[in-house]
């Protein structure tokens, strides 16, 4: 970034001549993945686990810890939640504590392997496809409003919220049999062998369409998410517009729009987690695995047991998780992005130089 002195301090670094090209925005995307999904996966197994209890408490039975290979659901005649070693999860700091004591500290980090395996590819594809997306349909509305020196300035509400949401579809049907793994392994102490096992049974009986189960909730928590998300995250942008968009500035608003994200849409990621760890109870260990139940069943039988309070079940650690990853990933994101339009910029004048240098010279010469 000590470039930045190299180039005219007055310089519109978002003059669409400096926009940054696909594979620079994937270099920028990369890093801020590695770095989110280290920070926020302990956030993440928290998060599931307290969604797995409760739905242990919906299917009458018991979230029997043991202390061993993994977890067990087992059936409780009167109903009550019961845990071996600990009692059951009564918070979001309860659960640190016991699932650090009864498991060992690094099983806060259970499924991080698949987490980083599905992030990079997830994050590529879901910030390029933004990227490219927002671009284009700026492009276009401005030509189409005769805009076109205000191409970079100029931007509708409705752009970001439409390119989030095309843009998470893409990226959440590419890699959601990873996060059935990351979900499954993070539910559960699985093996290995145990998940490629689990998988090979859905294959089986669901063909390779059951590797994408829970895509449909998964897509009803992201997309509504995404939209509401990159709609904050630019409004913030806009509205000061006069104040240098520096990492902190980045950061915060990353941290504001997120925050109001995950609120929104709490009730589907509990649902997404009820469907997908019903892949392990029923679906995968009985003899013909089927389909977990539709959404607004699900959505209705949290409600009628738990009330609106159980549809906002790991509300707590979801916030506490998607507000620093958004403010981590947006800001090492954009920095990323401020970096590679320096670059390009220095190149362009640069080339512009050495063309008005030789032309120059090529007059003199005359």
């Amino acid at each position: 970034m000590n470039k930045l002195s190299s180039i005219p301090p007055n310089l519109d670094l978002d003059d669409p001549r400096f926009r940054i090209k696909p594979y620079q925005q994937i270099i920028a995307s990369c890093t801020g993945a590695f770095i989110t999904s280290i920070f926020v996966t302990p956030l993440d197994v928290v998060k599931i686990r307290l969604q797995a209890q409760q739905k242990a408490m919906l299917s009458n039975k018991c979230f029997l810890y043991c202390n061993g290979l993994m977890d067990h659901l087992c059936p409780c005649p009167n109903g009550r939640l019961w845990a071996k070693g600990g009692g059951k999860f009564t918070g979001t700091v309860d659960a640190f504590m016991k699932i650090g004591k009864n498991e060992g500290i690094l099983s806060l980090w259970s499924g991080l392997s698949p987490t980083l395996v599905l992030a990079v590819p997830a994050t590529i594809a879901y910030f390029v496809s933004y990227e490219q997306l927002k671009l284009y349909f700026k492009d276009k509305y401005n030509q189409k409003n005769r805009k076109v020196r205000e191409i970079a300035m100029e931007q509708p509400f409705w752009i970001p919220m439409i390119a989030g949401a095309i843009a998470r579809i893409w990226a959440a049907t590419l890699v959601s049999p990873l996060e059935l793994i990351r979900t499954k392994m993070q539910s559960q102490r699985l093996s290995y062998a145990e998940i490629v096992q689990a998988l090979k049974t859905v294959v089986k009986y669901s063909g390779i369409s059951g590797l994408w189960m829970g895509l449909g909730s998964t897509l009803l928590r992201d997309v509504p998410f995404s939209a509401i998300y990159w709609l904050n995250y630019e409004t913030i942008k806009r509205r000061f517009h006069e104040t240098q968009h520096t990492f902190t500035f980045n950061f915060i608003a990353g941290a504001v729009a997120g925050s109001i994200a995950a609120f929104l849409t709490i009730p589907f990621d509990v649902v997404k987690t009820h469907k997908q760890i019903e892949m392990g109870e029923k679906e995968i260990y009985s003899d013909k695995p089927r389909r977990s139940s539709k959404t607004w069943n699900v959505i209705r039988r949290i409600y009628v047991q738990n009330g609106v309070r159980g549809l906002f079940t790991g509300l707590i650690p979801r916030v506490i998780k998607v507000a620093p990853a958004c403010a981590i990933m947006i800001a090492t994101f954009e920095h990323g992005k401020r970096f590679f339009q320096v670059y390009n910029a220095n190149q362009l004048l640069q080339s512009e130089n050495e063309v008005q240098l030789l032309k120059h010279k090529q007059r003199s010469a005359k």
